[in-house]
């Protein structure tokens, strides 16, 4: 039972754990669990990686914290990889997802109030989940965790995922629209996996009405689609991209990237963060990206994300509360048809954790570094888990 010095707004929470490994965790009772979530995929290199470690330990002892109003040469090596890796010009870093979108988000207004509107609209997408700051929390896709927090800010407006003829509607009727705010993937959402033409239709649309494109790619970035950004499966570049998660593999860090007139859109004084960028968590990140280019994790990440669905369709072939398996790269979902929350901990009691969202899609994000074993392990517990589920439902 959580202390009553924390809020609750996570609830009752079963499982204490305190140690990890690699893809492996451990409770406070000594029993071990392969970890199918990574901290909500964060931890792309599993847990305690040699590299990261290697990397905090010698920046504890050097240098933690000065701010931005000094250089900081971590940050400046890491803006630089990024660019470089992304096709981007210039970066933005913050604490978290949540403010990296939440710069995305002002980059929009800033272009939309120098081109003379009232209210800028942002072009967002139901089913979709941005982050938890009123601005991300207004642009999120999801009324149940907006309630209780009106006024909401305006400057929204919001059409089905995957519905490009949905967007050419609007923009029809709104002259006052800067930008689209889409995730690659929908992770919060269900794993939704668009039509694989879809970002090169906004892409497009974008360019025919000068909007800016801007990817949210918290969650979908630092390789688990299959490329370091799943922008990169369209072959096109966006005008921003936002990144966090896995970049710091457990380090707290955000960046919002940005790419021709949106990169410019920043002036000194405009925008700011104490702690974003700070050596600490530059040096996370860019461990992590140097792990991530020297050992092939991110084309694993594809073979894995392909094995896994194929051995999970062939396994729940004949499992008629399965309505989809889908997925990209390690980001997999298997849609039921009915309300699912229990196999979170009936996984838990086969030593796995694992995660339902939307309700009832059970949502897989391993580690990159999972092993072939573990990958069959995971399909045939995650399979057997579903099967009992649905024999206990019927």
């Amino acid at each position: 039972m959580a202390t009553p010095a924390l809020m609750q707004n996570y609830g009752n929470r079963a499982l204490t754990l305190v140690r990890g490994e690699g893809n492996y965790v451990w409770d406070d009772a000594g029993r071990r669990y392969l970890d199918a979530i990574s901290g909500i995929a964060v931890c792309g290199l599993g847990h305690c990686h040699p590299a990261v470690t290697e990397a905090l330990q010698d920046q504890a002892q050097t240098l933690l914290h000065v701010s931005n109003l000094y250089n900081i040469p971590a940050q400046e090596q890491l803006a630089d990889r990024l660019v470089f890796l992304s096709g981007m010009d210039n970066v933005f870093f913050s604490n978290s997802g949540a403010e990296a979108n939440e710069a995305a988000i002002k980059l929009a207004r800033k272009l939309g109030n120098e081109r003379g509107h009232a209210v800028p609209r942002i072009v967002v997408m139901e089913g979709a989940f941005h982050g938890r700051t009123l601005a991300t929390l207004t642009a999120t896709g999801n009324e149940k965790v907006q309630q209780g927090f009106a006024p909401l800010p305006e400057g929204f407006l919001r059409v089905p995922f995957n519905d490009v003829e949905a967007i050419e509607k609007l923009a029809a009727s709104h002259d006052d629209i800067v930008a689209i705010l889409v995730e690659p993937v929908q992770g919060e959402g269900g794993i939704r996996v668009p039509a694989p033409d879809y970002l090169n239709k906004l892409r497009e649309l974008c360019d025919r009405h000068d909007w800016l494109l801007m990817l949210d790619e918290i969650q979908t970035a630092n390789g688990r689609s299959g490329k370091l950004f799943a922008y990169q499966h369209a072959g096109i570049l966006p005008d921003v991209v936002t990144t966090a998660k896995g970049l710091g593999n457990g380090v707290p860090i955000g960046a919002c990237l940005a790419r021709g007139a949106a990169a410019s859109l920043f002036t000194a004084g405009s925008h700011g963060s104490t702690f974003g960028g700070n050596p600490l968590a530059c040096r996370a990140g860019l461990a992590v990206l140097e792990t991530l280019e020297s050992s092939w994790l991110i084309e694993r990440a594809e073979q894995l994300g392909t094995r896994l669905l194929q051995q999970l369709r062939l396994q729940l072939a004949d499992c008629a509360a399965v309505k989809d398996i889908r997925g990209l790269g390690l980001l997999i979902g298997i849609e039921l048809d009915r309300p699912c929350a229990e196999l979170v901990e009936l996984a838990r009691a086969q030593e796995l954790l694992i995660n339902v969202t939307a309700g009832n899609v059970v949502r897989l994000l391993p580690p990159l570094t999972l092993s072939d074993e573990e990958c069959g392990l995971l399909a045939s517990t995650v399979s057997e888990l579903i099967q009992q589920f649905a024999r206990q439902a019927a």
